[in-house]
């Protein structure tokens, strides 16, 4: 019989991230490519395999895709891409001409929600790499340092590209958000008014319908442009909390105080946390619901309090 998971450290102490993940995602991943393949009966032009990878703030999702990308490359021989959703963030003019035009909407006053990417940018990225795979892509890229923190986009002279001699086979489009669905209005307000609601009550309701619509255009975008997806969830969405202020109480220790305080780490996760709220169910019930041929598509990973795995299934 195994033995029992440890139990979590104390608050102020990390939990040590474990890669019991890999495990579970390579062979899934394998699977999807050889019947993505197959759909496209062996042609020399066959597009990237985009496999959409969502998590919560915390739960490890940047060291998976780094260990994804690493067995995928060295073990199976598959160029595989790294990209993540937050290198398509508006620039930083941007950013604040959209905060201008919504001054009430606290969702939109800083990058993060749906509606700070630029979907633009984004859709020509997926076009060009999915349908001229031989041909070098520029990959955008994001500096959140930039602007005192606020963040811009680096001038694309400085992007790297994809080499046209090994396109890759498998791209990894990882985010919060990669995955969110739009809610229709009447499932949006009745959250909204849920007395177990935890953040959503702290906006207006119209705050929270502008960034449903949209999300309208992400899953036209993005969704759309999946062939696989992983989601790696957290029993309790509450989580996040926690690891949050264990990544902040580690870069505390290590600069000698500087990092967020308990309180900060409180009000950052509450302006990303209306989303989860409003959409995480829907990512655990398929971001491919409804659609054709897209049963067996999605990995769902469930992780405990210690980030360990605890359940898994195919969707």
């Amino acid at each position: 019989m195994a033995a029992p998971p440890p139990p979590p450290p104390p608050a102020d102490q990390p939990t040590p991230i474990v890669d019991d993940k890999s495990p579970l995602c390579i062979p899934f991943i394998l699977a999807r490519l050889a019947e993505h393949r197959k759909r496209h009966n062996g042609s020399a032009d066959v597009p990237p395999l985009v496999v959409g990878l969502n998590g919560v703030q915390g739960v490890g999702k940047t060291t998976l895709v780094r260990a994804l990308a690493h067995t995928l490359q060295e073990r199976e021989g598959l160029p595989t891409l790294v990209v993540s959703i937050d290198d398509f963030y508006l620039t930083h003019a941007d950013q604040l001409a959209l905060a201008a035009a919504h001054p009430t909407n606290a969702l939109v006053q800083c990058r993060g929600e749906p509606g700070t990417h630029d979907l633009p940018l984004l859709t020509t990225f997926l076009t060009t790499l999915r349908f001229t795979p031989h041909e070098a892509t520029p990959i955008p890229q994001y500096s959140k340092s930039a602007h005192s923190g606020r963040g811009d986009r680096l001038p694309p002279s400085t992007w790297p590209s994809t080499s046209p001699s090994s396109p890759p086979q498998i791209l990894l489009l990882e985010g919060w958000c990669v995955g969110f669905r739009p809610l229709p209005p009447a499932t949006l307000q009745s959250l909204w008014s849920s007395p177990d609601s935890r953040t959503l009550r702290n906006h207006a309701l119209a705050d929270l319908e502008f960034v449903n619509d949209q999300l309208v255009a992400y899953h036209e975008v993005v969704n759309h442009a999946l062939d696989a997806f992983v989601h790696v969830d957290a029993e309790e969405t509450d989580y996040v909390y926690a690891w949050r202020e264990e990544q902040e109480a580690k870069l505390r220790e290590e600069t000698g105080g500087q990092g967020m305080t308990r309180e900060e780490v409180e009000r950052f996760v509450d302006a990303y946390y209306p989303a989860y709220e409003l959409y995480t169910e829907g990512v655990r019930k398929g971001v491919f619901e409804g659609e054709e041929g897209k049963g067996g598509c999605q990995l769902r990973i469930v992780v405990g309090r210690d980030r360990r795995v605890v359940g898994s299934e195919v969707i």
